[in-house]
């Protein structure tokens, strides 16, 4: 979906009813409005817009998955809240990314309301609507795995009624039931492949994340499989994989940017040096001496040296695939930092998309799945060396330390989810579901969880409570029905 404009009407219903706003809408009326094939696109559109925001994709929401990590550090004091877990409910990511999830959700609920009284083609109708249920089941997955219970909202904001505007918070569970609901009925309605959208691979794949995060091995396993079973293959190279711009069959979905000023990607002028960047600052992201421990970077194509990048004529630093070593004489530009977005700056408006999900990691999780719930067998194993040996690393077999028990497969299967998924905003909540794990089971445990961060920036306590964020203060503010997390 490369940026579009949309008629004044369609921006007016699908921007201005925004529940956060808690205004009614304007004299546009539905009515008015979706009546052709062509104003059920456009409606469309502004759902996946809200994917590209601040507040989602564009930035806050990768801030939020990796800098609490032990992936990532950063001097800008933009981004010191997550860095060092010392947010709370006006933090602007808190803020940010819970707005711009219900954005989404609201614009959804629109469509999921009109598109199907639309007289249009039948067959793409139902992808409209599967499509947008796949937007809504994503926000609602980025919400609760963030900040825990949330108010379920399945219908369009349009009224400024105190009984429909103030919601209580639904619990973890129905809202993960609502999750699994929309991305499963999603599945059945898009088609396994349609360029720049959302299709029936990338609902299946984020089903298995969801599963994955719930500790639902089998579930998981079985969306994993779906991914697998419809002939989905890896890129040959980690390199051909950055920057994303729908170029791979690895893909199963990405946010589009068209690199406009309206429809531009913000993320790649915050995290990479100058002169590939706009400007020279302290960036986000910075990848940590502990990760680069950790990878293998002579061996790991995916970290190993790949040349040297020069831009104007100045050079800039070595390329590891995943991160630039910058050598620059200003501080600001050298070091390790993120790679995997890589277009020269363009005024904060990178034409650069961004990975939501792709094929490694459903291969990934189909081997944690099994493992699971079966230890290291041959079929977790086959999975997982598909993505090391496209790495450059070497199969494993049942007589590899690193499969000698389920507890030493987990422990590989965690390393190369970090090494592979590095920096596309997954750490975090990896390491927040590790810790849970090993609360719902005590013999499970992982080298790494979030406690363990937690302990380490919070003066040695392993506080339960950074487990979600705080609900943003805005909320609060305006939700008499809203319960803060405890601890905030």
């Amino acid at each position: 979906m490369k940026k579009i404009f949309l008629p004044l009407c369609a921006l007016t219903l699908l921007s201005g009813c925004d529940f956060l706003q808690k205004e009614p809408l304007p004299s546009i009326t539905p009515e008015n409005f979706f009546q052709t094939s062509d104003d059920a696109e456009a409606s469309l559109t502004a759902v996946y817009d809200a994917l590209q925001g601040t507040g989602a994709y564009g930035q806050d929401l990768n801030v939020m998955g990796e800098m609490p990590s032990d992936n990532c550090t950063s001097a800008n004091g933009d981004v010191a809240a997550m860095d060092k877990i010392i947010w709370v409910p006006t933090t602007s990511q808190v803020n940010n990314v819970y707005q711009q999830a219900y954005q989404g959700i609201n614009r959804a609920n629109i469509v999921l309301k009109y598109v199907p009284t639309v007289a249009m083609d039948t067959t793409r109708r139902g992808q409209i609507v599967g499509e947008a249920r796949f937007v809504r089941g994503l926000c609602y997955f980025n919400l609760v795995r963030a900040y825990g219970g949330v108010p379920l909202r399945l219908q369009p904001t349009e009224s400024g009624a105190p009984e429909v505007v103030n919601l209580a918070r639904a619990s973890a569970a129905d809202v993960y039931a609502q999750v699994v609901a929309d991305l499963t009925a999603a599945a059945t309605r898009m088609p396994a492949t349609n360029p720049n959208r959302a299709t029936r691979n990338a609902a299946n794949g984020i089903l298995a994340r969801v599963q994955l995060t719930q500790r639902n091995w089998a579930a998981a396993q079985a969306a994993a499989q779906l991914v697998i079973a419809a002939g989905v293959q890896l890129n040959a190279t980690p390199k051909s994989l950055y920057p994303a711009e729908n170029k791979g069959v690895e893909s199963l979905f990405e946010i589009q940017y068209a690199g406009t000023a309206d429809g531009g990607n913000l993320l790649p002028d915050l995290l990479l040096p100058s002169p590939l960047a706009t400007y020279s600052f302290p960036k986000f992201n910075i990848p940590t001496a502990n990760l680069l421990a950790a990878a293998d970077t002579v061996n790991d194509k995916r970290w190993a040296f790949n040349g040297v990048i020069s831009s104007n004529n100045q050079r800039v630093g070595r390329d590891h695939v995943s991160y630039i070593d910058g050598k620059s004489g200003n501080s600001n530009d050298r070091g390790p930092f993120v790679y995997k977005w890589t277009s020269i700056g363009n005024g904060f408006n990178s034409v650069d998309n961004t990975y939501v999900i792709r094929f490694a990691e459903v291969l990934l999780a189909y081997a944690e799945a099994v493992n699971e719930q079966n230890g290291p067998t041959a079929d977790a194993l086959a999975k997982l060396n598909l993505v090391r040996q496209r790495a450059g690393l070497a199969a494993l077999t049942s007589a590899s330390p690193q499969a000698a028990s389920k507890q030493a497969l987990r422990n590989q299967i965690d390393l190369q989810r970090r090494l592979e998924l590095a920096f596309e905003g997954e750490r975090w909540f990896d390491l927040l579901r590790y810790a849970r794990h090993t609360a719902a089971d005590a013999s499970a445990t992982h080298a790494v969880t979030a406690l363990d961060l937690i302990a380490q920036q919070r003066s040695g306590a392993r506080d339960v409570n950074y487990l979600l964020f705080p609900l943003p203060q805005s909320e609060l503010n305006t939700n008499p029905q809203a319960q803060q997390n405890p601890g905030y």
